[in-house]
């Protein structure tokens, strides 16, 4: 997707967002941490993303976005088996420091499930780093799941004592980070978002578990660019640049490897030159004569 001089058209009601808080001299809102994974799988010679559309009564409802949500307080105090990269290398990719980037990497894992009703973890168990690795748990679907699903978004339970229970370890090398957006200054809830890519693990299905989105599909980068170009799908700039971000990173597959397990390879390779500590920020340009749009700073 090109970003030209118009930049991203702005929903109306954000528009009036913007309005209300310039005239009345508001003091933006501090930032929430939180994390979003965008959920690929093969699908032919390409490859598809999992996507859900907010309730209309939520912040940004009757938008699509990926699964995401906030760091709470059980993430950051959170004492899991770990496989894959550790927090302080963590922390280098996020620019954060070893505690906080631990938490931005549960949170991810952990709203994945809630939202998407996908686990990233396999068994095995012992200290950061020494856990068993390329192993993933399969079907995760089943009524005994479903329940611990929901008592971990009720915070019944916490995320980490869920995977102890079932001798499960974080697969924190399942993540891939990718980049960092921070809300514009005129939202009344703000978020400082770490984006993350991930592979849907072999034996899971996404399932349409979260009681925050009216709508969830998967689909092709390249077609829900083409939609919310038409119209038919309402996105913010986040999703928009992401999604032809992906798109193009699945583009740079070797010449005669067209499937869709190669252009996700692609993906990944992308994502390890990415800077995912530096945050973007949407700037809302409201012309008196013109269009209101976002542009990227």
């Amino acid at each position: 997707m090109t970003i030209d001089s118009s930049g991203f058209p702005a929903p109306p009601a954000l528009v009036e967002h913007a309005r209300r808080f310039h005239a009345e001299g508001g003091t933006p809102a501090p930032p929430r941490v939180a994390a979003t994974v965008l959920l690929l799988r093969p699908a032919g010679t390409d490859f598809e993303v999992y996507v859900i559309r907010r309730v209309a009564a939520m912040a940004f409802g009757g938008v699509y976005a990926f699964p995401g949500g906030g760091v709470d307080r059980s993430d950051s105090e959170a004492h899991l088996d770990w496989a894959g990269p550790d927090p302080a290398a963590w922390a280098g990719r996020l620019g954060v420091t070893p505690d906080a980037a631990q938490a931005v990497v549960c949170a991810a894992a952990r709203e994945v499930f809630e939202e998407a009703g996908v686990l990233l973890a396999g068994p095995g168990s012992g200290p950061v780093g020494g856990a068993v690795s390329g192993t993933v748990v399969g079907d995760v679907s089943g009524d005994d799941w479903e329940s611990a699903r929901q008592d971990l978004e009720a915070r019944r339970r916490g995320f980490a004592g869920l995977l102890a229970e079932r001798k499960l370890t974080l697969r924190s090398d399942l993540l891939l980070p990718w980049s960092r957006w921070i809300t514009p200054e005129f939202e009344p809830r703000r978020f400082d978002t770490y984006f993350f890519v991930a592979l849907l693990p072999q034996g899971q299905r996404t399932r349409d578990v979260s009681g925050e989105a009216d709508h969830t599909m998967w689909v092709r980068p390249a077609d829900a660019l083409a939609r919310a170009r038409a119209g038919e799908l309402t996105m913010l700039p986040p999703t928009l640049v992401t999604l032809a971000e992906v798109a193009a990173a699945g583009d740079l597959a070797p010449a005669g490897d067209l499937a869709g397990a190669g252009a996700l390879a692609a993906v990944a390779r992308v994502s390890a030159t990415r800077d995912a500590a530096t945050p973007v920020t949407p700037r809302l340009h409201v012309p008196e004569n013109g269009t209101p749009h976002f542009t990227l700073t």
